[in-house]
């Protein structure tokens, strides 16, 4: 949809090249493929998926999504659980922040009638209980190693096993239900990280004694870059292995985010200077690219022109975004057409994931051009 509102939908990108003919960004998303990618977590992991709505927030992820069977959001923020509750009504949402300002757990609480709830301090249990209640089930998370994960996600959240044992008793000592959570890391390429977090989580659970509701094992599953990445099955597998051996009959919950929508987005820019091997486009670090501004996701790309793809031999190119900060560069060299040229596009695969839902607007430049494709995308050639 426009910034106006009014929805686009085509067949596919070149048809959005052929219609619109856009000077300016286009964020290009693919419910079918999304639909696909839910049923396939549906299906394979051996509990309850979570949609991480912080990965990609639009309403056509979040609708495409629930029709692939995915009914449970994590959210993070009383605007993303009024996005989902307002579209998605019979959603059931989780409240995931360990930290939590007391407006947001009232409107979670009152408004929003939110039952589950993550903590991984004391005082945020404290808080939690004086506005929500007791009638409420308090998720521990516990910090776990970085592993072989991309970002680590235990360096900010996360309680030692100690502590961890000690805030579930302290829950269960006010009467509220218990849970216990952990993140391994976004972007794993270990499933065996699952593996350690569970017998992490089992210690604490048998130190602390109590009775839980669910393990969440939380998201960290990885979409396929250019990176030796595991088959999406064997982090299935060894959560389902580590569920039988450690946890039996104990409801799993999981929270992909990345690996559910990466697929189903890309994002098409435009040439509109070239300097020698630097390429100047009109989506930067500022915008819908700033995840790969660092170098370690690496997206497939593909030039087009209305004719179709640019073919001819690659060559790395340096792409700098559209903003007048130096910094608005990609730290990766991109294999492109060597014959590539102003007014050609650049579209960029694997962007579902941390990417329109990050963009800042800087400099007044923003993706706000989005459309529905239908069917399934074109293969990259690159």
């Amino acid at each position: 949809m426009t910034s106006s509102g009014r929805q686009l939908r085509f067949a596919s990108v070149g048809d959005v090249i052929r219609r619109l003919d856009p000077s300016y960004p286009v964020f290009c998303i693919f419910p079918d493929l999304l639909k696909e990618r839910a049923r396939t977590f549906v299906e394979g992991f051996p509990g309850t998926v979570l949609y991480a709505v912080k990965c990609n927030p639009h309403p056509y992820v979040l609708k495409a999504l629930n029709e692939g069977g995915i009914e449970h959001f994590d959210t993070a923020s009383i605007s993303e659980i009024a996005k989902v509750t307002e579209q998605l009504p019979e959603a059931h949402c989780y409240f995931n922040h360990p930290v939590k300002g007391r407006g947001a757990l009232e409107a979670a609480a009152d408004v929003y009638g939110i039952k589950d709830y993550v903590v991984d301090h004391p005082d945020e249990l404290e808080k939690l209980v004086a506005i929500a209640g007791t009638d409420i089930t308090v998720e521990v998370r516990i910090a776990t190693p970085k592993g072989k994960a991309v970002y680590d996600l235990s360096a900010k959240f996360g309680a030692a096993p100690d502590d961890a044992a000690e805030l579930l008793k302290r829950a269960q000592g006010h009467g509220c239900r218990t849970a216990l959570a952990f993140h391994v890391g976004s972007q794993c390429l270990d499933p065996a990280a699952f593996r350690v977090a569970m017998e992490m989580a089992r210690k604490v659970a048998d130190k602390a004694g109590v009775a839980l509701e669910y393990l969440d094992v939380g998201g960290g599953f990885p979409a396929s870059y250019k990176q030796d990445v595991p088959p999406l099955q064997s982090y299935f597998d060894t959560i389902a292995d580590a569920k039988e051996k450690l946890w039996a009959g104990m409801p799993l919950l999981g929270e992909p985010g990345r690996a559910l929508v990466a697929e189903g987005c890309s994002v098409l820019t435009q040439v509109h200077l070239r300097k020698g091997d630097d390429l100047y486009i009109n989506d930067g670090i500022y915008g819908c690219l700033s995840e790969i501004r660092d170098g370690d996701l690496d997206p497939p790309v593909r030039a087009i022109r209305k004719q179709g793809n640019v073919e001819g031999p690659l060559r790395p190119f340096r792409v700098f975004g559209p903003t007048c900060d130096s910094l608005d560069v990609l730290k990766l060299p991109f294999y492109l057409p060597e014959n590539i040229r102003e007014g050609d596009w650049i579209e960029f695969g694997l962007m579902g994931a941390y990417s329109i839902g990050m963009q800042t607007g800087f400099n007044g430049f923003i993706t706000d051009t989005i459309v529905r494709i239908d069917g399934m995308h074109e293969e990259f050639v690159s």
